[in-house]
């Protein structure tokens, strides 16, 4: 696994702390989409800034991606090796996103454009609610679809928060064996 997709079913799931800790395990660096989408004062990127951004990293030898943002989930899809789908329950992605904005409130997350303060309103709070199940029901069939873009992709599918954090110790394991051999 070198170009590495981290999606989720929704928002507060976890892409980005996951990407990140997974980044600095196999010491790839993780780039989070939302840097690349949001301009300072939560302003959105064209189309064609937000691909070109996209453009590239995936050219690169080695990358995590974190983020969904369909308009350019084929571009991502092309290049990858490897697609890790992290899907919790609805009331954990709600609590972690209603956590984040309590931690984070009046600053700029690591992981965010500088300029984009944390914020939470109703409108996010509805689109988490209305899209987290359609999105749960057709994730297969979006990541078989995703599976015929490009090279032969590896499929992790993560449903618990045990699952995530089992992932990464074998990662840690495996890498600690063949430092031995």
């Amino acid at each position: 696994m070198k170009r590495i997709m981290v999606m989720g079913v929704s928002a507060g799931v976890g892409k980005s702390t996951f990407a990140k800790r997974l980044g600095k395990e196999l010491g790839i660096k993780a780039y989070h989409l939302d840097t690349m989408f949001w301009k300072p004062g939560w302003i959105q990127a064209s189309l064609e800034e937000f691909s070109g951004a996209q453009n590239e990293v995936v050219k690169k030898e080695q990358w995590i991606i974190d983020g969904n943002y369909s308009s350019t989930v084929n571009l991502r899809a092309a290049y990858a090796d490897a697609i890790i789908y992290l899907e919790l329950p609805l009331g954990v992605c709600l609590f972690r996103v209603v956590k984040r904005w309590l931690i984070n409130f009046g600053k700029t997350r690591e992981d965010m454009t500088v300029g984009c303060e944390e914020k939470l309103d109703w409108a996010f709070i509805k689109f988490i609610c209305t899209t987290y199940y359609p999105r749960k029901h057709s994730a297969e069939e979006r990541l078989e679809k995703l599976q015929k873009l490009g090279p032969r992709k590896t499929i992790i599918i993560l449903k618990s928060k045990r699952e995530m954090e089992t992932f990464l110790k074998q990662l840690q394991f495996e890498r600690k064996q063949a430092t031995y051999l």
